[in-house]
C-alpha cells in the first residue's frame, strides 16, 4: 500500500480498474480509520466503484459520486464533497477515474489540489484488451490520460485477465508487455492484481506486490 493520502486509479474500459479500486479501498480501510472513495468514472454505466456502494458503506467507507453520471453533459457537475476531502486531511481518498478523455478532464479540475497534496496515480492495464495489448498502445494511453488530467502516472498495475479463463501464463505474458512500457516511460509497476483462484502462485514469478481481489462489484444480472 502507498503512504500517500490520495490514490487515483485510471484505466481503459475493461481493465478492471473499478474492481481494483474497490478492493484497494477495502484493504486500506483495514489500515486507516477514515477512507473515502470518489467515483469519477462518469461515462461507463457499469462496472463502476459506485456499484459496490453498499459494501463500501458497510465497511465504513465514504462514497462520493456525481449526480449526472452517464449523461451527455460535457463534464457533469461534481459534488462539493470532493472539495471537502482535500480540506479534511483525516481521510485517505481513493479516486476511481474513467480512462477516457471525459473522466480524465473531470480529474483535471482538482489539478492544483492534487499537486499540492501529493498523490499516486495508477494506470490499471489488462493486456488482453485490444487497446492495451502492446507496450506502444499502453504508452499512448498513458500519455493521453496524463495530457487530459494534467497529472503524471506514477505506477502501472498489471491486471491482465481473461475473466474465468485467466491463467498464470496470461499474467506473466502481460507482465512482460507492461514491463516494456514501464522501462520506456520510466514508470514502475506498482503491483499485480487478480482473483486468487486465477493468479495464485504469481508471487513465484514477480517481486512486485500482489493485490488479491475479491469479486465486489455486482451488476443487476449477476
Amino acid at each position: 500500500m502507498t503512504d500517500k493520502r490520495i490514490s487515483i486509479f485510471t484505466g481503459h474500459f475493461g481493465s478492471g480498474k473499478s474492481e481494483v479500486s474497490v478492493n484497494f479501498a477495502i484493504k486500506l480501510s483495514q489500515l486507516k480509520n477514515k477512507v473515502a472513495v470518489v467515483d469519477l468514472d462518469i461515462v461507463n454505466p457499469y462496472f463502476r466503484a459506485v456499484d459496490a456502494k453498499k459494501l463500501l458503506l458497510d465497511n465504513n467507507i465514504k462514497v462520493v459520486s456525481p449526480m449526472y453520471a452517464n449523461t451527455n453533459v460535457d463534464v457533469p457537475a461534481l459534488p462539493p464533497e470532493i472539495n471537502s476531502l482535500f480540506e479534511d486531511r483525516s481521510y485517505n481518498v481513493v479516486f476511481d477515474v474513467g480512462g477516457d478523455d471525459l473522466g480524465a478532464r473531470a480529474l483535471a479540475r482538482y489539478n492544483e489540489e492534487l499537486l499540492n497534496e501529493g498523490y499516486e496515480m495508477y494506470l490499471v492495464v489488462n493486456t488482453k484488451r485490444q487497446d492495451t495489448n502492446t507496450d506502444s498502445k499502453i504508452i499512448q494511453m498513458a500519455k493521453e490520460i496524463e495530457y487530459a488530467s494534467k497529472l503524471k502516472i506514477s505506477g502501472f498495475i498489471n491486471n491482465t485477465n481473461l475473466l474465468k479463463n485467466t491463467t498464470i501464463d496470461d499474467i506473466i505474458s502481460g507482465h512482460k508487455i507492461i514491463k516494456e512500457a514501464s522501462k520506456k516511460l520510466g514508470v514502475p509497476i506498482s503491483f499485480v492484481s487478480g482473483f486468487y483462484d486465477y493468479i495464485k502462485g504469481i508471487e513465484d514469478f514477480t517481486e512486485n506486490e500482489i493485490l488479491f481481489l475479491n469479486k465486489y462489484i455486482k451488476l443487476p444480472w449477476d
